[in-house]
């Protein structure tokens, strides 16, 4: 899939993934993002959402929230081919699972399908007065070691009251764009050279 065209119109509809472990709050920050509320009650993921966010009339992006139990996350890769984004959900209060978090997205980021895509971190649960900062989790994620070969950042976000969604939807937009522009430059440089 990756970025699509629709006919007839001009808007280009870019592919990202939501992942990370169960209860870091993926569903509630995808409703929220979707209908800038959160009064949804989800349950633990089973399969996946998908969910269409258009942010302006000429950029859409097709967000998938794969579920993140245990016996889930064998399944991951299969969603990874045509991907132009990597949302990384984790709970910024649960910190004894935070290095499962991290195993996790090092074991996403080695996938060849998703080498040199972008990955946003949503430190999600800044409510919460034991949740670590963006800082701490850049660290505890060895995000400089493990994203080094692309664009990335940590944002602190809430689900609930949607804090810091505004902010990590233009980050990933921006950087989604990056990589497709950077691409189509390949791509036409490629033609160039065949015809020479």
């Amino acid at each position: 899939m990756g970025l699509l065209t629709s006919k007839g119109t001009k808007t280009k509809q870019a592919r990202i993934l939501m992942l990370g472990l169960d209860a870091a709050g993926k569903s509630t920050l995808l409703y929220q993002l979707k209908f800038g509320h959160a009064e949804f009650l989800t349950a633990s993921t089973v399969g996946f959402n998908v969910e269409m966010l258009e942010r302006d009339k000429s950029f859409a992006l097709t967000v998938w929230d794969v579920g993140g139990q245990h016996k889930m996350r064998q399944f991951w890769p299969y969603y990874f081919q045509d991907t132009d984004g990597l949302v990384f959900v984790v709970d910024s209060a649960d910190k004894d699972r935070m290095e499962d978090s991290r195993r996790e997205l090092e074991r996403m980021l080695k996938n060849e399908c998703l080498k040199g895509i972008p990955v946003v971190v949503l430190a999600n649960k800044q409510d919460l007065t034991d949740a670590m900062s963006a800082e701490e989790i850049t660290k505890r994620l060895h995000m400089k070691r493990c994203c080094w070969d692309r664009d990335w950042y940590v944002q602190p976000c809430c689900a609930k009251t949607g804090e810091g969604l505004n902010a990590a939807t233009k980050i990933i937009i921006s950087y989604v764009k990056k990589k497709i522009n950077s691409k189509d430059e390949v791509s036409h440089s490629d033609v160039q050279e065949d015809r020479l």
